[in-house]
């Protein structure tokens, strides 16, 4: 039987803001900062204590809201979320439920089959829980898991897609838009290795054709593309055995074992009567100026499906142009260096630049695991490097050679090939005599080149390249080689 996953996705990306949502403490990196030292009795969850909505998160989310095609809300509600856990100091969360921020949105992403949009059920404020660690020994004997509370309060947007999502690759499509929208705008590093996006994937399976809803189970604080992927794939077949052996699937909330590669159950899956939500006592209702969405809406940054569409125009292809766009630090490259590339005499263009950042500067960077703008190269001086390729002032393997030392260096790449020697020889005559020289050098091959084995030209070509050290301008040397082996075939033929 053939079987269709209907997958959707919550998403939980802790908004960059100095503060936290409802206190003024310091929001900090909890991954490198001492427990517990930015905290006060509001994020501590202290009896009597009072939260204040930060106005700049709003800000943010109203970002996220308006960049996703939602309809803002002119007035939401904050409500009490309560379940015990030990890392939720108050014993409730601060969220919004009946009444979110906004609502009705949208994301189109490329699918097998074209471009689709992926809507988006809501948008909402809440704070974050704080952090538990586990130590595998400590307090007692059986080990110890302790709090900290750095965490707590920091302010977290929650991003719920429909369940429209039909693979995993699709659902990574979206996660991955969805981060570069995120990372656009500023709201949120983007660091997924520190927590900063968390996805949860809400998965069932029916029968391909079907409109009817199966029971779902909810694979929790999936922190990479790589989980995301392979945790559905695995869900999507666990459930599809089970439904084909005729077993019920559960509805439950799942964990991934990234070491096993499966998903383990943890709990029951809840529902939202179980959180027993209630509108926050403490807080307004909060009030939404329509003069401040229209400014918000105004200042947007161009976002990458904007981008992506302009870079296409600018000659690059579909798959190209996405790439570029993927990660802002690589499109800002990309940009910074076409300036540079329209300046250059002749211009540089910007497919070219882009050739060079997708296949050779991508793979020096990936190998040597150095972020683009972390790296030591600068866009003008990759463009420098490809003007002069392109005046043949250095050859195409010697060019890969200067930028694999300018990526470790920074180096100015003329200085580099002065340094090295490299420039490019173009001078027909001296080429013309390190094709006459290996031709005479090799007298065997050259019978059998004149006996019918054609290919030997290619040897021959590699021959001379590897007398000038690289060098010799190819395509001169493909034209003096033809000539010569033309000569000695019109010269020993008989008259």
């Amino acid at each position: 039987m053939d079987y269709q996953a209907v997958i959707g996705l919550e998403v939980h990306a802790e908004l960059q803001t100095q503060s936290k949502m409802f206190c003024g403490c310091r929001v900090v990196d909890s991954t490198t900062h001492e427990p517990n030292r930015y905290t006060c009795p509001v994020c501590a969850g202290m009896p009597g204590a009072l939260p204040v909505a930060n106005q700049r998160a709003v800000q943010l989310a109203l970002m996220v809201a308006l960049a996703l095609k939602c309809k803002v809300a002119p007035e939401s509600i904050f409500a009490r979320k309560n379940y015990f856990y030990p890392d939720l100091p108050k014993g409730y969360q601060i969220s919004q439920y009946e009444r979110p921020l906004a609502t009705d949105g949208h994301i189109s992403i490329p699918t097998a089959d074209a471009e689709r949009k992926i809507r988006i059920r809501r948008v909402h404020l809440e704070e974050d829980t704080g952090k538990l660690l586990h130590r595998e020994s400590g307090a007692c004997e059986r080990g110890a898991s302790l709090v900290d509370l750095n965490r707590a309060g920091v302010p977290l947007l929650e991003i719920v897609s429909e369940p429209d999502l039909r693979s995993e690759a699709e659902a990574t499509t979206y996660a991955k838009a969805l981060h570069a929208i995120l990372t656009y705008l500023g709201v949120n590093s983007g660091d997924m290795e520190k927590g900063v996006i968390r996805y949860e994937a809400n998965i069932s399976v029916r029968e391909h054709g079907s409109e009817t809803l199966a029971t779902r189970t909810e694979i929790k604080n999936l922190n990479s593309f790589r989980a995301l992927q392979r945790s559905l794939q695995y869900e999507i077949e666990r459930q599809i055995v089970a439904r084909e052996a005729g077993s019920p699937v559960r509805q439950q909330t799942l964990g991934w074992n990234e070491a096993r590669g499966v998903t383990v159950a943890q709990r029951s899956k809840e529902h939202a009567h179980d959180y027993r939500y209630f509108p926050e006592p403490d807080l307004p209702p909060l009030q939404i100026d329509p003069e401040w969405v229209q400014h918000i809406r105004a200042d947007l940054p161009e976002l990458p499906a904007e981008k992506t569409e302009r870079f296409r125009a600018m000659g690059l292809n579909e798959y190209d142009a996405r790439v570029l766009v993927a990660q802002r630090p690589v499109a800002e490259f990309f940009e910074t260096a076409m300036r540079a590339g329209a300046e250059a005499h002749p211009p540089v263009h910007a497919k070219t630049i882009a050739n060079w950042v997708s296949s050779q500067l991508f793979g020096l960077l990936n190998t040597a695991g150095v972020s683009i703008e972390k790296a030591q190269i600068t866009p003008e001086r990759l463009v420098h490097l490809l003007a002069l390729l392109q005046a043949e002032r250095i050859s195409a393997n010697s060019a890969k050679q200067v930028l694999r030392e300018m990526v470790a260096t920074g180096a100015e790449p003329q200085a580099i090939i002065s340094e090295r020697g490299m420039d490019q020889v173009s001078n027909p005559e001296a080429i013309a005599q390190a094709v006459k020289k290996v031709l005479e050098d090799n007298p065997e091959q050259l019978e059998s080149y004149f006996s019918g084995k054609e290919t030997l030209a290619n040897w021959f070509f590699g021959q001379v390249m590897r007398a000038t050290a690289g060098r010799a301008n190819p395509v001169i040397v493909r034209a003096a080689l033809q000539t010569a082996l033309q000569h000695k075939v019109d010269s020993s033929s008989p008259e």
